[in-house]
């Protein structure tokens, strides 16, 4: 590298360790978003991977256990307009009430609220950016993300959920 002068020297060494640091600061937040609490959380039913292998199907497991994502549209619980509750494929926790449950054309089951204290919040980096996880509070299972578009006149939530990670327990009458 041919430098001209002093202050070309130092721009060039200022603007290299100015892209050092960044790259070094965005290491490090990196590293703690993926952190999450379900690291350190003991859930009520713990159990291990081989056992959740052989409980769940292997879409339900990649749902449940490896916080993936069903295709939109492919659940037969989107059209579901029964009465009753709808409670966790993998532990039997009741999560969510139909009457709660609406049409956001999102392709997933949606509810506008769920069972209190039934659903943990947690926070997801995993595309990029900051989501609000949705898991069930007694295994720890992933159920899907919240968002802030839900119809206004409730609570204005959208708990967009796998329909694979949910069971139907129709009221009995």
């Amino acid at each position: 590298m041919f430098v001209r002068n002093k202050n070309e020297f130092n721009f060039i060494f200022m603007k290299k360790i100015l892209t050092l640091s960044t790259v070094i600061l965005l290491m490090v937040y990196s590293c703690k978003a993926q952190n999450s609490s379900k690291e350190k959380k003991i859930y009520k039913i713990v159990k291990t991977d081989s056992d959740w292998r052989k409980q769940l199907t292997p879409l339900q497991y990649y749902v449940l256990r490896e916080a993936g994502t069903e295709r939109a549209f492919s659940s037969d619980l989107n059209k579901n307009k029964a009465k009753g509750t709808y409670v966790c494929a993998a532990c039997k926790t009741p999560l969510y009430k139909s009457e709660h449950k609406y049409d956001s054309g999102s392709g997933w089951p949606s509810f506008d609220r769920a069972i209190k204290e039934n659903v943990e919040l947690d926070v997801d980096y995993k595309i990029g950016y900051k989501r609000t996880e949705l898991k069930c509070n007694t295994c720890g299972s992933h159920l899907g993300h919240s968002f802030d578009d839900g119809p206004e006149e409730t609570t204005g939530k959208r708990d967009c959920i796998n329909g694979v990670a949910l069971e139907f327990i129709p009221e009995k009458k």
